[in-house]
């Protein structure tokens, strides 16, 4: 099925096959290079599960998936995909999110062979005993690292204390007492019940022919035989609006404190989540972002020499705002947020700006095939589907159901976190 990417100038290919492996196509001939990603939808929140071989739900060790990511890559025969990319004058990697799992190859050579060991290496695991507790080590050391930087930390604990029940606030990697308990078998319980190419997607961009691609995947499948699917059951949780914890600080070898303010908002409007979620990032932008007035006078008042930093995650229920920066005067600059957000309302002249950065950059995604490739992946996780015409989803932006939206949102379940410099 050909559908046309509105306003990018480029046609997006689609292919289900018989084993339910969703194939994504954008051909683009003026590269050189190709851009392939094989994507599961499984990320760390899925913890905890009806597995494929069981009827009750079942609760997994945190930072499974991430584990799993990392012994995909482990080969019956010895052969590291890293190295077979390598050689190959192409470049590979992975990653692991909230909700999905990404395997992925970039280079000008050797499409074919490149595509078929990119299939045939993540539906072919190969988990033993002693390979599971050799990994434990290589995470808990991943784990530490990422827990002495202070950008992570802040994020992190500003999730953790933000969320009361819901998986999202505990880390990609999960803990080091949680991947102590991750066994063989549960890696491949979870791989049966998530690896399947109907839970699956194949993205590729580039200087590619689509039929090409079709053929050589089609084959590919066509050799194999996997488990029955059955459509995964994934546990449910009823997040509360309040935040597990409102302050909280710690010290680390620093320069400069840096502090986070998360805002936890649910959805009460009649708009879907995905929509009310772009509001809600367009308020905060025009509010703090880079061209505000606010950053503006925060660094002429030498409150901070730096912008504010804008994350916003999102769940079924709620999306978090977190706002972070550099600063010595923590007190002084909480109170400027606070008077800032008691004035709620938008210039319709600046909502209608960022509508055009918003379009602007639409057309922008359409020069790289990396752009591309990230897109159509975010909008099948985020929407269950490809936005073929982003355009006219930015055009049904109204400046009217914006202020509904804004001035109905609660505010007031926050939680800040501070990283102090060590006396």
């Amino acid at each position: 099925m050909k559908t046309e990417l509105v306003k990018m100038d480029l046609d997006m290919y689609y292919k289900k096959l018989d084993n339910g492996l969703d194939i994504y196509i954008v051909p683009k001939d003026n590269v050189n290079s190709i851009y392939v990603t094989l994507t599961t939808k499984y990320g760390s929140i899925d913890s905890e599960f009806v597995p494929y071989d069981r009827t009750g739900m079942t609760k997994f060790p945190l930072g499974i998936a991430h584990f799993l990511e990392h012994k995909v890559f482990e080969q019956k025969d010895g052969v590291d995909p890293f190295t077979f990319y390598s050689e190959r004058g192409c470049d590979a990697n992975a990653n692991t999110s909230n909700f999905k799992t990404t395997y992925l190859f970039s280079g000008t050579n050797f499409f074919d062979e490149n595509l078929n060991y990119l299939l045939d290496y993540v539906q072919d695991p190969y988990f033993t005993d002693e390979n599971v507790e050799k990994e434990k080590g290589i995470i808990e050391q991943e784990i530490r690292m990422y827990d002495d930087s202070p950008y992570y930390k802040l994020y992190d604990r500003i999730l953790h204390n933000a969320f009361k029940i819901h998986p999202i606030r505990y880390p990609v990697a999960g803990n080091i007492s949680s991947i102590k308990k991750i066994t063989k078998e549960d890696l491949y319980t979870c791989y049966h019940t998530f690896y399947n190419p109907s839970n699956m997607f194949l993205v590729v961009t580039g200087n590619v022919d689509y039929k090409d691609v079709i053929n050589i995947v089609s084959a590919n499948q066509e050799k194999k035989k996997f488990k029955k699917y059955k459509e995964i059951k994934r546990k449910v949780y009823d997040e509360p609006d309040t935040v597990s914890l409102k302050e909280a600080s710690t010290t680390m070898d620093i320069e400069i404190p840096k502090v986070g303010i998360g805002y936890k908002i649910r959805n009460n409007s009649n708009v879907d989540i995905n929509k009310f979620r772009t509001y809600i990032g367009m308020f905060f932008d025009i509010k703090f972002g880079t061209v505000s007035e606010f950053n503006e006078k925060i660094r002429e008042e030498k409150i901070t020499t730096l912008d504010l930093d804008i994350t916003i995650v999102n769940t079924d229920k709620h999306v978090l705002v977190i706002l972070s920066v550099d600063t010595n005067k923590k007190d002084e600059l909480l109170n400027k947020i606070d008077e800032e957000l008691k004035d709620i309302k938008i210039d319709e002249n600046d909502f209608n700006r960022k509508k055009k950065v918003k379009k602007s950059s639409v057309i922008y995604k359409s020069d790289s095939i990396y752009a591309i490739n990230n897109k159509i992946m975010a909008n099948i996780i985020k929407y269950g589907k490809v936005i073929t015409d982003e355009h006219k989803f930015i055009d049904e932006l109204n400046y009217q159901e914006l202020n509904e939206i804004i001035n109905n949102i609660d505010l007031s379940n926050k939680t800040i976190y501070t990283i102090n410099k060590k006396d």
